[in-house]
């Protein structure tokens, strides 16, 4: 794929600043586009009002700081509400949504189907009668069902090929398209969000690469642009001191904190490059000398150790 009239992008969570992870992942999808000659464009996920801190525009600023530039103003998810409501009524009409009254505790006490993965949603509610639904919606009163996507029977799950990964799979159960609360989910407002702003390249932690067979069922369903027409990357995670992904807990990781422990932006730049093999130890580099050097084929596929300092040589 060209990507000549395609599009990648960063869509942050504005629930706190972003830590090296977080810049690190930014980094590479805004690698990936312009080095396949895409725009690059930015998202604020913000559909989630309890996790909310109001960090968008330090997110924003911190990304511009390191030298990431995006093509247009950042789009708020928030308002792209239409367009989810308007999924789920597509989806609706074709038969393929339900109530479910489910807690998380119910189905992880319910049996599951073999070979399921833990958690993987058994289908309590998929097929019962008018009545019951009626019934369940005033026992759990006020609380509200939550809708989940009936995935068609006999519906395989699909393969896709990762730039990074290689070829991924995945099982597919009956997942939640908007939570009881009225918010609508992740996995459709990510499918839905992308096809509306033109994205074709999408780049992002490995930890979502389980979520993706979902996110091609939708668009399939929603006769959206799937792969190959779409391209994946999933990169690998920064972990802390402990192995386990990179988190606040883990001290100064955000570009502000090392800053006021005497890092420069360059500094950070060139650690996440070195992280990445696009710089050597005590050299300086921008962005655009990071784009002409990036190779695909040629990142780490490991995840990277968090070190807990920048470099002073180029700090």
């Amino acid at each position: 794929m060209s990507g000549v009239n395609g599009a990648g992008r960063y869509a942050p969570s504005p629930s706190g600043d972003l830590h090296v992870g977080n810049l690190r992942t930014a980094l590479l999808a805004w690698c990936f586009a312009r080095a396949s000659g895409r725009r690059f464009l930015m998202r604020i996920e913000d559909l989630d009002r309890a996790r909310d801190a109001g960090a968008a525009t330090r997110q924003l600023e911190d990304l511009s700081r390191i030298g990431i530039d995006w093509d247009e103003e950042a789009v708020l998810q928030s308002r792209l509400g239409e367009a989810h409501d308007a999924a789920i009524d597509q989806l609706d009409a074709a038969g393929l949504v339900y109530e479910c009254t489910c807690t998380r505790a119910d189905i992880l006490a319910a049996p599951s189907a073999p070979h399921a993965p833990p958690g993987a949603y058994p289908g309590t509610c998929r097929d019962r009668s008018d009545a019951d639904r009626a019934r369940e919606r005033d026992r759990i009163a006020p609380r509200r069902p939550a809708l989940r996507l009936r995935v068609p029977t006999g519906m395989a799950a699909p393969e896709f090929v990762d730039r990074i990964l290689g070829r991924v799979s995945g099982e597919i159960d009956d997942f939640v398209l908007r939570r009881g609360d009225g918010t609508v989910a992740y996995n459709l407002a990510v499918v839905v969000d992308d096809a509306a702003m033109g994205i074709d390249q999408i780049v992002r932690g490995d930890d979502l690469a389980p979520s993706t067979p979902r996110h091609i069922v939708l668009q399939r369903l929603l006769e959206l642009p799937s792969p190959p027409a779409v391209e994946y990357a999933h990169v690998p995670l920064v972990l802390g001191a402990s192995g386990a992904r990179l988190a606040k807990r883990d001290g100064a990781v955000t570009l502000a904190e090392l800053r006021a422990d005497g890092a420069s932006d360059a500094g950070v730049l060139a650690m996440l490059a070195r992280s990445l093999d696009l710089a050597s130890s005590g050299e300086q580099v921008n962005a655009q000398l990071l784009l002409e050097r990036f190779d695909p084929d040629a990142l780490p596929r490991s995840p990277w150790a968090w070190p807990g300092v920048v470099n002073s040589a180029t700090s």
